[in-house]
This record gives C-alpha cells, sequence and structure tokens, in this order.
C-alpha cells in the first residue's frame, strides 16, 4: 500500500504530482554505494525515470551518501540528467524535500518522495507534512497512481525538465553579472509573445490553469470544453503568452481570460508560470488587456480570490492603479480607469498577434 493511505495517495482531491524526489540507495539502485561503487539500477527504474520525464513530472534526488561518488555513479548509469537541484549529503532528508521544492518554486504539496527506510519517509511526512511519501518496494505501482497521470501530456509536459535545465543556466549566469538586474535582463534577448488561444493551446492552456497557483489571480480551473468555448465566444477573450530567450523557450506561460461586457470588461482570470516570476515580465498581459479594453471604450474590471499563495498578484494589481470596488466573502472586485496605461518593458520584445 502507498504511505499515505486511501486512492490516490494522499486523498481523493490530491493533486496532480509535479516532483518525485528519489532516494538512492535500494531505492534507484539495488544495494549501498559507500559499499559497492559499482551498484546497479534497481529493475523497471530506468522505465519509470523516462516516463515520468515523458509526462512533464519533475525528478531531483534527496539522499544521504557522498555527493561526488553518487553523481560520478548516476553519470556512469546515464541518468543524471533526469535529476534537477539533486540534494546528496547528509542533512536531514525532510530539509533537503524542501529546499528542492524551494530550488524548483513548486509547493510542497506537489512533491512525492520515494524511499525504501520507513524511518526516512515518515521523517520527510514529520519535517514536510504536506509532501506525499512512497514505499520504494511498490514502484512497480507508481506510475499507475493517478496523481502521477496529468490529463494531457503537452509540448511544454514533453520539454519541461529542458526548460528548468535552461532556467538553471540562466540563474547561474545571473549570480555572475556584475550589474543592475534589469541590464542582466537585457542580455537575455527575451521575446513575449502574446495571441488568442488556439485548438492546439487548449491542453496547455488547461494545464495551466490546473498548475499555477503562486501567480494565478483567482485560482479559477476551466477544463478543456470549457476554454474551448471560451476560446469560440463573442463575449470572451482568452489569450496564451509564451517567452523565449537566448537560452531557449520557457514555453506557453501565461493565461488570461476576459469576459466581454458593454461597460467594462473583466479579468475573470490572470495567471503567470512561476518560472517567469524573476523575468520582468508579469505586467505585460495586463497592459495589453488594459489597452484593449480603452481601445474598445470600455473600463476594466479584475477579479482577485485569495489561494494562500498568490498574494503577489493582488499586490500587482493594486500597484497596477486597480482600485478595490466590490467585495463578496473572498472575491475582490477591482476597477481601473484606464487614464494611462503601463508601457510594455523595454528591455523585451513584444509580439502581438490579434
Amino acid at each position: 500500500m502507498s504511505e499515505r493511505m486511501g486512492e490516490p495517495i494522499g486523498g481523493a482531491a490530491a493533486k496532480t504530482v509535479k516532483c518525485v524526489v528519489w532516494d538512492l540507495d535500494h531505492t534507484v539502485w539495488n544495494g549501498i554505494l559507500l559499499e559497492d561503487e559499482r551498484v546497479e539500477l534497481r529493475p523497471g527504474v530506468l522505465e519509470i525515470l523516462r516516463e515520468l520525464d515523458e509526462r512533464g513530472i519533475l525528478q531531483s534526488v534527496a539522499s544521504r551518501n557522498d555527493h561526488d561518488r553518487a553523481m560520478a555513479r548516476l553519470e556512469a548509469l546515464g541518468i543524471s540528467e533526469y535529476f534537477l537541484y539533486p540534494h546528496i549529503n547528509w542533512n536531514a532528508k525532510g530539509q533537503n524535500v524542501a529546499d528542492i521544492a524551494r530550488a524548483l518554486n513548486i509547493g510542497l504539496d506537489t512533491l512525492l518522495f520515494v524511499d525504501d527506510q520507513p524511518f526516512e519517509r515518515e521523517e520527510v511526512a514529520f519535517a514536510c507534512p504536506a509532501v506525499r511519501t512512497f514505499d520504494a518496494a511498490e514502484l512497480a505501482d507508481l506510475l499507475a497512481r493517478p496523481e502521477m497521470n496529468p490529463e494531457f501530456i503537452t509540448d511544454d509536459s514533453r520539454n519541461r525538465r529542458r526548460m528548468y535545465m535552461a532556467d538553471i543556466s540562466r540563474n547561474r549566469a545571473e549570480e555572475t553579472f556584475a550589474g543592475p538586474s534589469e541590464e542582466f535582463l537585457r542580455t537575455l534577448d527575451m521575446r513575449f509573445t502574446l495571441s488568442p488561444c488556439s485548438e492546439d493551446d487548449l491542453q496547455r492552456a488547461e494545464e495551466l490553469t490546473v498548475r499555477t497557483n503562486q501567480l494565478n489571480t483567482t485560482g479559477y480551473t476551466y477544463g478543456y470544453d470549457e476554454l474551448n468555448a471560451f476560446r469560440a465566444s463573442p463575449g470572451h477573450l482568452l489569450l496564451v503568452a509564451g517567452l523565449e530567450d537566448r537560452y531557449g523557450t520557457y514555453g506557453k506561460i501565461g493565461l488570461a481570460l476576459v469576459e466581454k461586457g458593454s461597460r467594462f470588461w473583466t479579468l475573470k482570470l490572470l495567471l503567470m508560470s512561476c518560472r517567469v516570476m524573476s523575468r520582468g515580465v508579469g505586467t505585460i498581459m495586463i497592459s495589453h488587456v488594459m489597452g484593449e479594453a480603452k481601445a474598445a471604450g470600455v473600463r476594466l474590471r479584475a477579479e482577485f480570490k485569495p489561494n494562500g499563495r498568490n498574494r503577489m498578484m493582488e499586490v500587482t494589481y493594486r500597484f497596477g492603479g486597480f482600485r478595490e470596488v466590490a467585495r463578496e466573502g473572498d472575491l475582490i472586485t477591482f476597477e481601473h480607469d484606464l487614464s494611462t496605461v503601463p508601457p510594455f518593458p523595454d528591455f523585451v520584445r513584444v509580439d502581438v498577434t490579434r
């Protein structure tokens, strides 16, 4: 059985897993590395690593081991590239798992920790109660779990690990850059694209509403059919944003849903992938929608609903000149008079398709 009882792991409403964090000894490979430097992969592990990667589920390592020896063995086995931000040291695994979540900028409740030792699983569960744990003895059942099977597998899903690897390269370059952060952003040669959602974008659009929590104004989730209806509706505007730079593509990273009215338009949903949080592009979609509403001769309203993690989006509205005009329960409605529309940042090229 799974470590957390019930179907699926963590309860019927458990979120899709975004990252699997692996132990090494007796989990990824048979045996103990410090006793045998030529440990071999456990049967089926390579296939699991490849399939999780194909599904867009990230992977990392939290292992009590000698870092250099472990990394050398992972490389010799040809699987080191699958693991982002591996934490291989003698620290408590609960702390390492928390550090991995921070490095990936994802919630602890989207992580699954796999280990053969009950003590280690319990330590992680105690230190990080939101993290789901899984017994390595049951790996044969892992891929069939509902929370390991996203509804859609998009091109962005398949490229997710590579996009994170590009982020790591960007972050390293930023750490060594001497100068203001805006000057570093100029060196990235960023290109932001904004266009109406196409039929080909619908699967990724649904995925964004499900996966994005921090930079999400309302937390509304929409299924494929709902999004397709909005896409075809003359009373709505559904926009998808993409971003790329000299390191590669970030994929489709933003979504906006606007309800058009005769007197005002309402931003029902605005979200951005957390991976672009530090790239200075968070206000581009808002500015574009503001400009479109102004050209249509209407006011712009925006809905905000706190989810415990999206405070930054409320701050974005308030500092962007939106004022609160209504509150019903935890739903806040803002409005902007559109007397001034902020320009796009000059360190990024913005291509808009109408």
